[in-house]
This record gives C-alpha cells, structure tokens and sequence, in this order.
C-alpha cells in the first residue's frame, strides 16, 4: 500500500508537471516582450509546477571532457562490468600516458551515483576513474535474486579484480563499511587485485562516536519496527514487480525532514530567481544552479530490502564492524588482516550524518597497518556533502587525497 500511494502521488504530480508546462507555454510571449509583474511571478509560478515530484531517472553525469595541463581532454563513459545489480562505469579519457586507477565507490543510499559527479570531475584530472553505477532495485526482475549487504561487499571485490592489480577505493559515506570488509576479504585470501590505498570519506565506521540524528533514529526502534513500516513491495507497473524494497522516496522525505527550513527557503529562493530570471543574469544563474542541484537530489532510486535492513542491523545497531565483528558470507573477516592496504580518513567539521570520529574509527580497527600507512583529515568549516564536493573540497582536501594516493600508487 505505501508503494501504491506513492504512485497516485506521482501520478499526480505528472499531471501538475503537464499543467505547469501549458500555463508556462502561455506567459511565455508576455514575459519575452518584456512584460513584468504578474506575468513573471505566473511564468515562475508554472516553472515551479514543472518541477513537481520526484524521478527514479539516472541524471546523466555530464562530463565529457576535463582539463589537464593547458588542454581539454574528450571523456566517455565505458560499462566495464555489469550485472543486475550495478555496473562498473569507467570515464575513458583520450590520453596515452597512465594514471593511477580509482573505484570511487558510490553511496547506495536512495540516490544515484551522479551525486558524485562532482568528485569524479575532480578526481579525472589526475586519475583513471571507474565508479559503482549502481541500478534502480525496482528496475530489477525477481529473477536475479537478492541483494545484500555481502552482495555488495562481493561486487567491489569483483569491480577491483576487473579493473585490475593496483587500484585505489576511494569510498564516500555509507560504503565506507563495505570498502572495508572488501579491503579485509581480500587481504584475508590474498587477493592480487587488493586494493593499494582506501580513502574513507566521512562513512559511518562506528556510528557510536558522537551519534547523530541518523544514528538516533537507526536504534531507536527494533530492526522488525523498520521492516514493518518501510519496506514496501514494487508495484506490477515496473520491471522488479514484487520485490521487496526500501523505497527511494522514504529516504530523501528523511533527509529534507531533517532540514526541512533549509529545503522551503531553497525552494522560496528559486522562485524568486525565477521571477527575475529573464531580465537579470544573476538571478537567472543561481535559479539554474538551485535547479541542478534539486534535479539530483530529487532523482531516487529503490533500495533492495535486504540490503537496506541488513545495513541497519549490522552498522547502526549493532555495530558488528565497530567491534570487528563482521562476517561474510558466514565466515569472521578481521580488519586487521589489511597490511598492504594504506588507510586514509577524511571527515567534516560540521558533519550532522557522519559526526567526528565516526569515520576515523577505521585507524584503530586496522591494527595491522603500519603507522606510516594510515593518514587521518579534519575538513574544517564544512559539512557532510562539503567532505566531497564543492569548494573546500578541490581546493583543500583534494590535494591531499591526490598525494596520498600517488604516494602509494
């Protein structure tokens, strides 16, 4: 029943989108005259129904060059690997000379891996970068099975053994724990193709460590509470009809919730530049931006249940990796079984997702790390998107994760 509410309401929101682009089609000729209030605020007013509801469409990356040196370099992106569940995507540049490989692997957390196509861009100018392009749980046929929290610790180990000896993870927010377990999984069967460095980005290593609003409502209720009220099955309409999974929509309502003032005067702001927006550049140039910015954001994809629950038990309530307590596929894994694996940690300052501590946990986990292969970041003045994207990020932190894996390339 939640799934099909959900569907009416997109329904609906289809409907005012199709409305909002007639109303838009009629005050277009008066605003371009040049006409001002109220034909502007009713032209704002229809672009705003235009962008009612949400999408479960992958955005596109949208990178297709990066500037190295004093050149552009053409960039394409290339499916390396792909099964049901995810595809390893490499951004191939037209370059003879080799740089160091990079799996950024993408948080699977209600969004798309585009929400990193501002790390990646940075990442491009001095690395091969590949990323877990992960799919849409309800574009998945029952067929292909179930996927949980192992299955995605098996598909890193496997998108490392495809991209090949040498490579880098560099893992942002909630997959900080899998990179982990894969890095253990494969240093324990000694794997050729383990990882030679990991960058841990503001992850929930041990969510015990001044625990957040996310990590409140994680143990605030018993795992059977979350199944009961947030799983949902995938309507007949789709292609994963009659999966069980953790709906999209359920997690960015938890995240706006959660800055709920921040995301009305976003809104109230892109209005009014819209209302300006045909008659001053300005206006016209954070609206697009406000805009780009919503178009991700509002652009989910399903979770499989399991994975979703199993998460939740295994990193929020119980936290078995904090503990080093972790299985795969039923067999302990030990952290400190990386030794050839350099260990770096970047957090934010202002983190309210993954607070302080939480994510350089890692260093004491990975006791068999020598000293001079571990290297811990504080990222003041920013919060948790600021650990990886935006200005501090290509300006401050970036260079340091650059060095620290070119020291261990």
């Amino acid at each position: 029943m939640l799934y099909d509410a959900f569907e009416v309401q997109s329904d609906l929101a289809s409907a005012t989108r199709a409305w909002g682009r007639v109303l838009h089609g009629g005050t277009s000729p008066w605003t371009r005259a040049g006409y001002g209030a109220p034909a502007t605020w009713v032209a704002a007013a229809a672009r705003m129904m235009m962008r009612a509801g949400l999408t479960h469409t992958r955005p596109s990356y949208g990178i297709d060059a990066v500037r190295i040196g004093n050149r552009e370099v053409p960039v394409t992106e290339e499916p390396v690997l792909s099964t049901p569940f995810g595809t390893l995507l490499r951004f191939r540049k037209d370059m003879v000379s080799e740089q160091p490989r990079v799996l950024v692997v993408a948080p699977l957390s209600g969004h798309f891996g585009t929400l990193l196509r501002g790390t990646v861009r940075t990442l491009l100018a001095d690395h091969d970068v590949y990323i877990t392009d992960w799919h849409n749980a309800r574009d998945v046929p029952l067929s292909a099975g179930r996927f949980g929290f192992d299955d995605y610790v098996a598909h890193l180990v496997q998108f490392l053994e495809a991209i090949g000896e040498g490579a880098h993870l560099v893992a942002v927010c909630q997959p900080c724990v899998q990179a982990l377990a894969a890095a253990a999984v494969m240093a324990e069967s000694r794997n050729a193709a383990h990882p030679a460095s990991m960058t841990l980005m503001a992850g929930p290593v041990d969510t015990r460590i001044n625990p957040t609003k996310v990590n409140e409502l994680a143990t605030s209720r018993p795992i059977a509470w979350f199944e009961r009220n947030l799983i949902a099955t995938v309507p007949r309409r789709h292609a994963g009809a009659g999966r069980r999974v953790y709906p999209g929509f359920m997690q960015v309502g938890a995240f706006m919730s959660m800055n709920a003032a921040r995301h009305m005067h976003g809104h109230l702001d892109l209005y009014w530049h819209l209302a300006e927006g045909e008659t001053a550049k300005e206006s016209q140039a954070k609206a697009a931006q406000i805009e780009t910015f919503y178009d991700e954001y509002f652009a989910v994809l399903d979770l499989a249940a399991e994975f979703y629950l199993e998460t939740v038990k295994t990193v929020f309530q119980d936290a078995t990796l904090a503990q080093n307590k972790l299985t795969f596929r039923g067999s302990p894994i030990d952290m400190r079984a990386i030794r050839k694996t350099a260990l770096m940690t970047v957090e934010g300052e202002r983190d309210d997702i993954c607070s302080v501590g939480q994510t350089m946990a890692a260093h004491d986990l990975c006791g068999g790390l020598k000293p001079f292969r571990k290297r811990h970041h504080l990222q003041a003045g920013v919060g948790h998107y600021g650990v990886f994207s935006g200005r501090k990020w290509e300006s401050q932190t970036y260079p340091l994760v650059r060095n620290f894996i070119q020291a261990n390339a």
